[in-house]
């Protein structure tokens, strides 16, 4: 099963080491409402998921599937318009896959962006939250099983898993466009069901300031290929334990598209800075 994987991973790259007109060094994932960023960048490639061996297919619908390579704020990058989410029915490794292949060809800065329910009582529905750190709860690991040490260490360090030197240069870019910015950490849930009022008290317990159902295994990958790390999650809605409210998936999206065009500056003007 394991070799399987590492074949498959290997299939997809060369795939794309012959369609992609350069190596991009920053790969970008546009999470739920956020695919607008994608209209930003200057694309050479557009290559939909289906067509790239062994990739997964999103299912979900607000998520386009589709990779773009082209040029962003004078960068050459890479996106991936849609992702994958354990909820879905995929491994960790699986959710994975497309990052890896990106990873080994030559990537090596990963801006991940999502859509997160508020648990820090002081946020409020459109702020943007920097991640610093995070907290895995979805019950698998995108490592689980025989590590290639070409890949990878087999222990590999996530005491700095979000780069100290991004964040910065992503806080400069804060001050310079006025915008205020949150940090906290980040808790990954399986999903799809959203949190109880329990589950949201025990999560708030345990130090996280935002949840989602997706990011983390695709940070660990990063991590475990050495690249460098920044993630920014928009806060689509906060709810407190003791007045819980319902969630509606339709107004987190909204939440997240109503933030897309703030976020879509602020990464620009990071980019620029790289």
């Amino acid at each position: 099963m394991a070799e399987n994987y590492f074949e498959k991973v290997e299939e997809a790259r060369q795939f794309l080491e012959e369609a992609l007109p350069f190596v991009p060094e920053i790969l970008i994932v546009l999470g739920t409402g956020l695919s607008g960023l994608g209209e930003r960048i200057k694309a050479e490639v557009v290559i939909p998921y289906r067509e790239i061996p062994h990739f997964p297919i999103s299912t979900v619908e607000s998520h386009a599937g589709e990779l773009l390579v082209g040029e962003l704020s004078g960068q050459r990058v890479a996106a991936f318009r849609g992702r994958f989410h354990y909820y879905e029915g995929y491994s960790t490794r699986e959710i994975t896959l497309p990052l890896r292949v990106m990873s080994l060809l030559g990537a090596r800065i990963l801006i991940v962006s999502n859509a997160a329910g508020g648990l820090n009582l002081e946020f409020r529905p459109g702020d943007l939250m920097l991640i610093r750190d995070h907290i895995n709860l979805i019950p698998d690991n995108p490592l689980r099983g025989p590590n290639r040490e070409d890949w990878g260490p087999r222990f590999p360090d996530l005491s700095q898993a979000y780069s100290a030197r991004l964040r910065k240069l992503f806080l400069e870019a804060a001050r310079e466009l006025e915008e205020e910015i949150r940090e906290g950490v980040y808790v990954a849930v399986p999903g799809p069901s959203l949190e109880t009022p329990a589950e949201t008290r025990f999560l708030r317990l345990i130090g996280a300031d935002a949840v989602g159902m997706s990011t983390v295994p695709e940070v660990i990958v990063a991590v475990h290929a050495g690249m460098e790390v920044l993630g920014v999650s928009v806060i689509a809605n906060v709810n407190d334990p003791d007045n819980f409210q319902p969630i509606l998936l339709e107004e987190v999206i909204a939440q997240a598209q109503a933030a897309e065009a703030r976020l879509t500056r602020l990464i620009e003007r990071f980019i620029e800075k790289l």
